[in-house]
């Protein structure tokens, strides 16, 4: 299947951070087939720096989610003000990663001639007429493989399948002024710990966490905590640190627990960095710890071991994906690279951590809506501290 005069392609992608970051794939299989076309990305507000820096991206264009709290008229205007800015810029093509009906609005409304989308039976009647190219991927498979069946039905390929998050050098020597601060050795094994999820149904026991970073720091790894500063992130990070001992009303950086028994081999970076410096911190770390969230794609992205707790979540979908072994994309697996519906699974240098129960993946927020999910209460900080020690040892200076 051809395509004809592809000058400007517009890739949508109107979801959470991780959504876009699993996505990245997709520009590179789009630039690869039309080297020449000028490649925009649009994303909502609040995820663009996870594209910045991507040199397959020439512009992102960002969808302000605040209009939402306009009042009817004035965010009708504004809509239409940004719907009309996107139909000047003159696109040949869209992407349609999003699924949803106002991604499809726009794809239609850009007037691109070659409209490219997600089939779905979800939206307003009518739906899949607005583009000329629908796919169908198969629901069976990692996210980021359903996001490149999008294009690839219509033979727009890429063998490289990695995906890429940028970190620019004045965030990476931000990140070695704070260890340099508190006098930690280039030489010492560090772990940087997210324990924290916009969705708390994804979150594990905070005194499980709490011995599990305390467990690292008697192992003499340096421990790095981080949450996104949202209230209810910040609380349960707090929470989580108050147990495993002394933590510091100071808000300066670099912050670490001077007065707790583990001195400043505990850094409490929790709602103090960008997404930028939350990479650069993944990056100079020999082990991500946390939870199925976007730092966690995160640092699997800039190549760090990451050992992750799932719960409702399959990570047949959502699993850290392993770049060094997707370069080649005759190395991948035809359906996910974990292929087993639930339990402990390793891709590469990734471990999904989950139980093998038979409701799992129900992906429901909490058994029976509580935000709380048994699933993941049921996992032992023992057998967590088994994983790690594995991990640990395979990476020890």
């Amino acid at each position: 299947m051809s395509f004809d005069g592809i000058k400007k392609i517009l890739v949508i992608k109107l979801r959470h951070i991780g959504d876009v970051l699993l996505a990245t794939p997709v520009f590179r299989a789009l630039k690869e087939t039309f080297p020449d076309a000028h490649i925009t990305a649009l994303v909502n507000s609040g995820t663009e720096d996870i594209l910045k820096g991507n040199p397959l991206i020439d512009e992102i264009l960002v969808m302000d989610r605040s209009v939402k709290r306009l009042s009817p008229v004035k965010r009708y205007a504004k809509e239409i003000a940004f719907i009309k800015k996107i139909r000047a810029n003159g696109f040949d093509m869209t992407v349609d990663l999003t699924g949803g009906d106002r991604a499809a609005i726009i794809s239609f409304a850009s007037g691109a001639r070659y409209r490219l989308g997600w089939k779905s039976q979800k939206g307003f009647i009518g739906k899949r007429y607005i583009y000329t190219h629908l796919s169908e991927p198969d629901g069976e498979k990692h996210m980021v493989l359903q996001n490149l069946e999008v294009v690839s039905q219509f033979r727009i390929n890429t063998e490289n399948l990695s995906v890429d998050f940028f970190v620019p050098e004045e965030d990476r020597i931000y990140v070695r002024k704070i260890l340099k601060e508190n006098s930690v050795d280039e030489n010492a094994n560090i772990a940087h710990i997210h324990p924290t999820s916009r969705w708390l149904f994804k979150c594990w026991k905070d005194e499980y966490m709490a011995e599990i970073i305390k467990w690292l720091l008697d192992n003499n790894a340096i421990v790095i905590v981080t949450s996104s500063p949202d209230r209810i992130e910040m609380e349960k990070a707090r929470r989580i640190l108050s147990l495993v001992g002394d933590s510091p009303d100071s808000t300066a950086l670099p912050v670490n627990l001077g007065q707790s028994p583990h001195g400043s081999r505990l850094l409490d970076l929790c709602g103090k960095i960008t997404i930028k410096q939350l990479g650069a911190i993944s990056e100079a770390s020999d082990l991500f710890f946390g939870v199925d969230s976007a730092p966690m794609h995160i640092a699997a992205a800039v190549g760090t071991p990451v050992v992750a707790l799932f719960g409702p979540s399959g990570a047949f979908h959502w699993g850290p994906w392993e770049n060094q072994k997707t370069k080649d994309r005759r190395q991948k697996t035809e359906k996910s690279p974990y292929s087993n519906r639930n339990g402990i699974q390793t891709f590469g240098i990734h471990t999904v951590i989950q139980r093998n129960w038979e409701c799992i993946p129900c992906g429901k927020d909490g058994c029976k809506g509580s935000k709380i999910s048994r699933c993941l209460e049921d996992i032992g900080h023992e057998e967590v501290k088994s994983i790690l020690s594995e991990r640990l040892e395979g990476i020890k200076k």
